[in-house]
């Protein structure tokens, strides 16, 4: 009995404080990545709604986010901000 308890407590997950903190950061990087690789306005508003999504995420007090990790995905919001408008002027030019 008491190593069946031990077995259902050892199959749970825990995330650590640090652990969310590197979710938002590398789901935002994923994010960015893919949005510089997006060929369509579509697909470019869909990664930097998700990157906004980390951002907003990352505002909840709380929850252990840090504010390095803050600082961080307002980097690469600013980045995914700078990119998706710069494709849609260049898109516009050629048009």
């Amino acid at each position: 009995m008491g190593q069946e308890k031990r077995i259902q407590s050892d199959r749970q997950a825990v995330i650590f404080d640090t652990n969310i903190n590197h979710v938002l950061v590398n789901g935002a990087g994923i994010a960015l990545s893919k949005l510089k690789r997006a060929k369509s306005f579509n697909a470019r508003l869909y990664y930097y709604a998700e990157i906004g999504v980390y951002l907003e995420v990352s505002l909840s007090r709380g929850a252990g986010i840090t504010d390095e990790t803050r600082d961080l995905l307002s980097g690469l919001h600013n980045q995914a901000t700078h990119i998706h408008m710069q494709q849609n002027k260049n898109t516009k030019l050629t048009r």
